[in-house]
């Protein structure tokens, strides 16, 4: 691999800075997030979705609003309920009396940063309008395709299924999400500074009066983009993804594995976070670091194993502790 020229090197430590700066600045709206901030990041590098699972109230649509605050970028929002239609968030063909002919009128899907709000609360058939966009970049509509912008992201927020009036999603829809991140209930300490914050007059629906600002854009992302494009992987840790994903796939407390697809989304989140750590080769940290929110939502646990209390993260986290590491 050739040496990066002095320019490329400079562009790309502008966008690490950029982004960096975008961790920063969603910070002023949400606290104690890091591992969901830094999740999200890692998305838009490699150009994947994103689904966000906890409670109802732990910021979770907050958090994606303030991402798309501090871009610019052009964002919609889409809350999902059991009445939503696929022509709701694809788009549809609508007649014109003027001209006595049909014309697509685009649903909000077309859009960079899309935030599908709760959609485990709409019926499976309307979850399934998003496959061929989130994974064709595209909507067919009768029968002629139309591109979505450059870059486009699909944020979707859900509860927990034990949650009343959840639909689960198929597995053909979880795999098409890059992460899974879980947004936990905040700590003592940073639930005193959420009431603070909101004792001072903090606004959630008045991002700008927070002072969240853009401070990255599609230049920055494709500087980073193709950066992380760079950053090389020797054989020993394209091994060492591979041998993560098939002891999933023998492990005794799942039915499901991960894919081949998701030791790719492995390698690739791995690459995102060695470059956003200032390195340009991908070490076994970085592939661990990545593994439980890559992973998650692609096994499936057997259920006499969930029924013992064994979960996704403790099977990978298990594995992780077992298979060998390249030296």
């Amino acid at each position: 691999m050739s040496a990066p020229t002095p320019e490329t090197a400079e562009n790309s430590d502008r966008a690490r800075t950029s982004l960096e700066a975008l961790r920063n600045e969603i910070a002023k709206a949400v606290v104690g997030q890091d591992p969901a901030v830094t999740g999200l990041v890692v998305a838009l590098l490699c150009r994947g979705h994103v689904l966000l699972e906890g409670v109802p109230g732990v910021a979770k649509t907050l958090l994606v609003r303030a991402l798309a605050a501090s871009l610019e970028l052009d964002t919609k929002r889409v809350q999902f309920t059991p009445d939503l239609m696929p022509s709701d968030v694809t788009g549809s063909l609508v007649y014109d009396t003027r001209t006595s002919e049909f014309s697509f009128q685009q649903g909000p899907v077309f859009t960079n940063l899309l935030l599908a709000d709760e959609i485990n609360r709409t019926p499976p058939k309307t979850q399934s309008s998003l496959l061929e966009a989130m994974e064709e970049r595209q909507v067919t509509v009768d029968g002629t395709p139309r591109l979505l912008p450059e870059p486009f992201l699909v944020a979707a927020t859900q509860n927990p299924v034990e949650y009343e009036g959840t639909y689960p999603l198929p597995e053909a829809q979880l795999d098409r999400f890059l992460l899974k991140l879980t947004v936990p209930l905040p700590s003592r300490e940073d639930e005193i500074d959420v009431l603070t914050r909101h004792a001072e007059g903090f606004n959630p629906r008045d991002l700008e009066a927070a002072g969240v600002r853009p401070v990255a854009g599609p230049a920055d992302l494709a500087a980073a983009r193709a950066a992380v494009a760079k950053v090389s992987v020797s054989a020993e840790i394209a091994g060492y993804v591979v041998d993560i994903c098939r002891a999933t796939r023998e492990s005794p407390s799942l039915t499901l594995g991960a894919s081949p697809r998701g030791a790719t989304a492995l390698l690739s989140t791995a690459r995102a976070w060695a470059w956003l750590t200032g390195r340009d080769y991908v070490i076994p940290d970085d592939v661990k670091a990545l593994a439980l929110p890559t992973l998650r939502h692609r096994i499936q646990l057997r259920p006499e194993a969930e029924m013992e209390g064994v979960t996704a993260d403790s099977v990978i986290t298990a594995i992780l502790a077992h298979v060998p590491v390249p030296r």
